[in-house]
């Protein structure tokens, strides 16, 4: 079971920026499920997947790559694709 009151890895706080916009397409029973879940938990929709995501990830000890690390593969894949 997901708890969903976790603390690591801990989402961004209100001083860490969220400029990275995520599009994806999901089924509507996906999406009232998601409604439901954050209406119960008091949550956007944004917030409440965040909060089941790490804690996912803490019950599955999957790490976020550092920004150094993400850069560099970046910078690689640009170099091979030209």
């Amino acid at each position: 079971m997901v708890e969903l009151h976790t603390t690591e890895p801990r989402p961004p706080t209100m001083t860490e920026s969220k400029n990275i916009s995520v599009s994806f397409r999901v089924s509507p029973s996906f999406k009232q499920l998601l409604e439901a879940a954050a209406e119960r938990e008091h949550r956007s929709l944004t917030n409440m997947l965040e909060t089941l995501l790490f804690a996912y990830c803490t019950e599955h000890d999957i790490k976020a790559a550092d920004k150094s690390t993400v850069a560099k593969k970046s910078a690689k894949a640009k170099g091979a694709k030209q």
